[in-house]
């Protein structure tokens, strides 16, 4: 994974925040001792990016979703630490040039 320049931000709702928007969605009604989720939308700049991507797995993005709803995703973080210092090392060589 590598981090490119960075667009325009989409906007995103903190848990338990509003919209200003009225046509926001009604609250859902929790069960006993589940928590609220984060909220996350994308930009259409980020959506138009994943069109004719290759790069881009939908299928993937799906099965990494329904495993956050499932409560059976796991972090690696010493795999996400290991990724984000070698991309710092690239961006540094390249900008030592």
């Amino acid at each position: 994974m590598k981090i490119g320049p960075l667009e325009p931000k989409a906007a995103v709702v903190p848990v338990g925040g509003e919209r200003s928007s009225a046509a926001a969605a009604p609250a859902k009604p929790q069960a006993a001792g589940q928590e609220e989720s984060a909220k996350v939308e994308l930009s259409a700049t980020a959506l138009a990016v994943t069109e004719g991507n290759a790069d881009f797995d939908a299928e993937k993005v799906q099965r990494i979703a329904q495993a956050i709803r499932d409560g059976k995703y796991e972090v690696n973080a010493d795999v996400i630490a290991d990724k984000l210092i070698a991309n710092a090392r690239e961006l540094l060589d390249r900008s030592s040039r």
